[in-house]
């Protein structure tokens, strides 16, 4: 049965993960995102559903056991923080590499460096483009509200056993920390699926599997990089996810994503009681990006603002699907400094409208 509750963000996302039946969550505590291992360990939920939850040595140490976990094909989760997710990267490659699904939160913070411990935006880059080294996707997917971010950890799983890929939850330290009514979703058993690619042992019928991201030889290296693209080309295709306001007679549009949307959204109400009329296209998959929709939003209006907590990140992928067709200008607070409605209201009429 469902359940309406109101939650904090963080601590509404770890619910989710007990009730999306995982098998494993391995973390280390880090601001704002400490809610989400201190819930996990207050609910005790190996009572509830077997599920393990390890505060791990460190970043670095949390990542390699959710490889391992991922490795023998469980549902295994972590969650962290901007600079405890730079720690991650090396491990994050190495699951992608592997081809091994598992989910991640990242709780952003204001950076560069240890940075604040306020929300921040800043590291769109690190998620959609690959933070570690190689040619590689996370699937990346931006809450605006604390019921996607319920909802996303349900989904986050879907799709990373769906495409054997790491899938990243975006969200950052408003939503993390703020409280809303959320609707639960009914408890998932855990799984104990066979799966042929993961390491369970040498079984009847089975041979054993060995799970690595390593190739000595690069033609072999090449294969599984063309595999890779094939895949990423695959959730390309399939899995992309925007949502749109007041566009349909739109002359300019803002573009915003997670909880920067949501104060957009406000500037877009207070722009059209002015007589401008700007619609708001939000991407909630920030990769897959939605290139198509937002080349089409762009070739019918006069001006796009991306609108960011940061210094400019978003921006670039806004510029290169509307392809020159029409002026793209980015407005962003950073270093945890949240904009306002007004700010953004005037950054369209002197960027765009005005410029």
């Amino acid at each position: 049965m469902k359940e309406l509750r109101l939650m904090k963000g963080n601590e509404a996302l770890a619910e989710a993960a007990i009730r999306a039946g995982t098998d494993a969550y391995f973390g280390y505590p880090i601001t704002p995102q400490s809610e989400i291992i201190e819930y996990l360990m207050h609910e005790n939920p190996v009572d509830r559903t077997g599920m393990v939850v390890l505060q791990a040595e460190s970043e670095i140490a949390a990542i390699n056991m959710v490889y391992g976990a991922a490795a023998c094909g469980k549902k295994a989760m972590t969650s962290s923080s901007s600079p405890g997710i730079s720690l991650k990267q090396e491990g994050l490659s190495y699951i992608a590499g592997a081809e091994l699904p598992c989910l991640v939160a990242n709780i952003v913070r204001g950076g560069p460096g240890l940075g604040t411990i306020q929300p921040s935006q800043s590291d769109y880059f690190q998620a959609v483009k690959g933070g570690g080294h190689g040619d590689y996707k996370l699937i990346v997917l931006a809450p605006a509200t604390v019921q996607e971010t319920v909802d996303f950890v349900k989904l986050g799983y879907e799709l990373a056993f769906k495409y054997r890929n790491p899938v990243m939850i975006l969200s950052d330290g408003i939503i993390g920390q703020m409280m809303e009514k959320v609707e639960l979703f009914e408890q998932m058993p855990r799984e104990n699926k066979d799966y042929d690619w993961a390491t369970t042992g040498k079984k009847p019928g089975k041979d054993s599997v060995i799970v690595t991201s390593l190739q000595l030889k690069s033609e072999d290296q090449e294969k599984v990089n063309l595999r890779l693209q094939e895949k990423y080309r695959e959730i390309e295709k399939n899995e992309v996810m925007y949502e749109t306001y007041d566009c349909e007679d739109a002359e300019y549009l803002f573009a915003a994503f997670g909880s920067c949307a949501r104060i957009t959204r406000k500037a877009m109400e207070m722009a059209r009681k002015k007589g401008i009329k700007v619609g708001l296209v939000r991407p909630i998959s920030l990769y897959p990006f939605p290139t198509d929709a937002i080349y089409e939003l762009g070739s019918k209006v006069k001006g796009i603002l991306s609108v960011e907590m940061n210094a400019g990140q978003m921006v670039e992928d806004v510029k290169l699907a509307v392809n020159g067709k029409t002026k793209v200008e980015h407005f962003g607070r950073f270093g945890g400094v949240i904009p306002s409605p007004e700010e953004i209201l005037n950054a369209l009429e002197t960027k765009i409208i005005g410029g």
